[in-house]
């Protein structure tokens, strides 16, 4: 057997986890003899663009403009059609979407078009802190009758896999299949040889305690807990002068969330560094690493400051508490839980060797979970299966 063609379809490669999976597939794949024609559509004008990660692992996406996160009709039907076309045109023995958009319009091509196998993966889901109750429904819905003609449900998380077959009744568990992330780590495995960059381009001395968070400012990642447990801790006259509060990342909520740390009194505390692609330079410098989201899949941010050996606090939301082991690698707290989360970082902030034992421990355990390799090995074993049972030859390789 030759080569297997694959479409792999994701909504936007905006910074975050289904960007870098996707990429990482498109590439890693070839060696297999799969090969994949990437489709993605725009990136928002406020959302770091991945599309220079593309370019690096030499991957070119096929653009869908209409292709969107936003929901609109007469965009969405475009981008239905010109997908679609894209897929006869390919006639590939496999789609595979990521995210919610492009999950709905991508099987749906494939469905009309008669690919013999479809596979979408949950990078999450939109059912809780996106839409209203009603508009939650209806995409639940949606999303039973498009896994009856789904050959395999990704979930990224056994939290996001729970979710799908017990919480929301998507598909039977046989359906779903539990594929953690996968990364390149090696450059924030060696973030110590970046420190000391971000404090001398900040002009910060080594004995100023950093605590940060990185991710899309928006309101599911609810940063407003953030500055407010900041406005907690800075209170306390032991953290008053040595510690400051780091935001990478920008987006649609940047000027409210500039006034708010304004009207909290605490804008010479609070550094808004915007997107950067020096992550490994951010982590080196942190104490802490943080995540206050609503809901997440599996969080990149989190993921990487472990394998920068830093210790996190985070709220236990959808697939984090897969990852932060409360005590073992970090802290976890509840969702808008200001006064909860404010203790959490203060005892890490005054127990340096906790900060340093949790940092190794989550190093630890995303070298062992979420390593690149395992991911293209899984979704490769996962493809032979599918092809398998659909009477298509593998590829040899």
């Amino acid at each position: 057997m030759g080569t297997i063609k694959i479409v792999r379809i994701v909504t936007r490669l905006n910074i975050g986890g289904p960007a870098i999976n996707t990429i990482l597939l498109s590439e890693g794949l070839n060696k297999f003899g799969f090969e994949t024609r990437l489709v993605a559509g725009s990136v928002g004008r406020d959302e770091g663009d991945m599309h220079y990660f593309a370019k690096e692992h030499n991957v070119e996406p096929l653009a869908v403009n209409d292709l969107a996160r936003e929901i609109s009709f007469l965009k969405d039907l475009k981008a239905f059609w010109s997908v679609y076309k894209i897929i006869r045109k390919e006639k590939p023995q496999i789609v595979h979407t990521h995210t919610a958009k492009a999950g709905l319009i991508g099987r749906a091509s494939a469905i009309l078009a008669g690919v013999p196998v479809k596979v979408h993966t949950f990078h999450g889901h939109v059912f809780d802190g996106y839409f209203n109750s009603v508009s939650a429904k209806f995409f639940i819905f949606i999303e039973k009758i498009l896994a009856v003609f789904t050959d395999k449900l990704i979930a990224v998380s056994d939290s996001v896999a729970s979710d799908i077959y017990l919480k929301y009744k998507i598909a039977k568990k046989d359906k779903v299949a539990v594929i953690n992330l996968g990364f390149d780590l090696g450059r924030f495995l060696d973030a110590d040889k970046a420190k000391g960059r971000l404090r001398k381009e900040l002009g910060l001395n080594s004995d100023i305690l950093l605590v940060g968070i990185v991710g899309r400012l928006v309101s599911i990642k609810d940063h407003k807990t953030f500055l407010g447990a900041a406005k907690k801790i800075l209170a306390v006259s032991n953290y008053s002068s040595t510690v400051k509060f780091i935001i990478v990342g920008d987006g649609e909520l940047r000027w409210e969330l500039e006034n708010y740390a304004q009207q909290l009194g605490i804008t010479d505390k609070v550094i808004f560094l915007g997107w950067r692609k020096d992550l490994e330079a951010v982590y080196a410098d942190l104490d802490i690493a943080c995540l206050v989201s609503l809901n997440e899949g599996t969080p990149v941010s989190i993921i990487e400051a472990m394998a920068s050996a830093k210790p996190v606090v985070a709220t236990s939301v959808g697939g984090v508490k897969d990852i932060v082991k409360d005590e073992v690698n970090g802290k976890l707290v509840n969702a808008k839980d200001v006064n909860g989360f404010s203790e959490a970082v203060m005892e890490l902030l005054k127990d340096k060797a906790k900060r340093i034992k949790m940092g190794y421990n989550g190093r630890e355990f995303v070298i062992k979970n979420f390593n690149r390799d395992r991911l293209i090995d899984d979704v490769k074993n996962l493809y032979e299966d599918l092809l398998k049972k659909r009477g298509i030859l593998c590829p040899r390789y």
